[in-house]
């Protein structure tokens, strides 16, 4: 039998790791989660205007517990993209939790090769906690910077928002975020940030995302931590999927 080449043997094992976390997706998600993922830092970018993407991932932390997260997202007319998902969380012995979450985005500067784009996004975050069944609702507002530099190579990204507990305190707390994403090559790229949220600290992360299909299938993994706790339970590790469909929204 003739041997298989190593770019045969890599597409053999992305498409494996893509049928895993469909399986994941199609077998876990709970019934009636940005920038492109795996970035908590959001970038000044929505979805083709009449296309839909799905953003997903599985989070694992270093205290045995794990996210899976789908976030699909559209955008219908061309101006705003519109996101709703959720996130089911579990752990050894620990209470789980539900997670929905909703979103309007809307750009006011498209990002051009060697310049700037800027907008904003509104949401809200809502978490439910089992058995006590306490639930937790959180709106958002959050403004997205993105620069260009290096003939597009580099993309820098920077947040400066707000969150709001309800029920807790009558305050916003600010939250912010910056981030990079490098191009090793026309299908892989270096990605990398650090972001936080008043009364919180901070955290980051870094990895790598590669198209399996370029512009419709993307995968990823990353690497992080929150750095006041470097050796707590406070890493992760995530791998993501990202699916994006050509224009097909009447």
């Amino acid at each position: 039998m003739r041997p298989l080449s190593n770019r045969t043997l890599f597409a053999a094992r992305a498409y494996a790791l893509l049928a895993v976390v469909l399986t994941c997706l199609l077998s876990c998600a709970p019934g009636p989660s940005q920038a492109a993922r795996p970035m908590i830092t959001d970038d000044a970018r929505i979805v083709d205007p009449k296309s839909c993407q799905l953003e997903s991932w599985v989070q694992s932390y270093r205290a045995h517990r794990t996210d899976l997260w789908a976030l699909p997202g559209c955008n219908p007319f061309g101006w705003f993209e519109l996101t709703l998902g959720g996130a089911y969380e579990w752990g050894t012995g620990e209470a789980s939790e539900k997670r929905m979450l909703a979103q309007f985005k809307t750009l006011f500067r498209t990002l051009e090769p060697g310049g700037w784009a800027w907008g904003m996004s509104i949401g809200t975050l809502d978490t439910w906690y089992a058995p006590k069944r306490a639930s937790l609702f959180e709106p958002y507002v959050n403004i997205p910077i993105s620069v260009s530099l290096a003939d597009d190579r580099v993309v820098v990204h920077l947040n400066v928002g707000a969150v709001h507990t309800r029920g807790q305190s009558s305050a916003w707390d600010a939250t912010w975020g910056i981030g990079t994403e490098v191009v090793l090559n026309e299908r892989t790229y270096l990605i990398a940030e650090t972001f936080g949220r008043q009364g919180e600290g901070s955290a980051g992360q870094f990895g790598i995302r590669y198209w399996v299909v370029p512009d419709r299938v993307q995968i990823d993994t990353t690497l992080g931590s929150r750095f006041e706790s470097p050796v707590s339970a406070y890493r992760w590790i995530s791998v993501g999927l990202r699916l994006l469909s050509p224009p097909f929204l009447p």
